[in-house]
């Protein structure tokens, strides 16, 4: 990430055509490393984010993707808005037919934390 590209900006996500666009088909991706800070705390979450998704015309380029998730490790959030912010981010960059954004967070007093957000139907 350059030194002028704010945090989580969606500007370092990039994509490619759809090599197959009149096939639906799933894409799939993990990061079992994610990081963000608690608001109230100012302390480490940590949890996986599982992206799924059925490209229309775009895909997601991994490295600007992998780049754009590890933006988030000095930004505070809730959970359920740093999830939602990860989905309409994408939302707007692919315009997928089906997209599935799940965050799930690891404990922090004895609750874990998962947000999973939707939209369209799977194929």
């Amino acid at each position: 990430m350059s030194a002028g590209t704010p945090k989580n900006d969606a500007s370092i996500l990039d994509s490619f055509p759809n090599p197959n666009p009149g096939r639906d088909y799933e894409i799939r991706f993990e990061c079992p490393e994610f990081t963000c800070l608690c608001p109230k705390t100012g302390q480490p979450d940590f949890g996986t984010f599982r992206i799924r998704y059925v490209p229309d015309q775009r895909c997601v380029e991994l490295k600007s993707l992998k780049l754009y998730l590890w933006s988030y490790r000095d930004v505070g959030g809730f959970h359920e808005a740093v999830t939602n912010r990860i989905f309409d981010h994408l939302m707007g960059l692919l315009a997928p037919r089906w997209l599935e954004v799940e965050g799930e967070f690891k404990v922090r007093g004895g609750i874990y934390t998962t947000v999973v957000c939707r939209h369209g139907s799977r194929a």
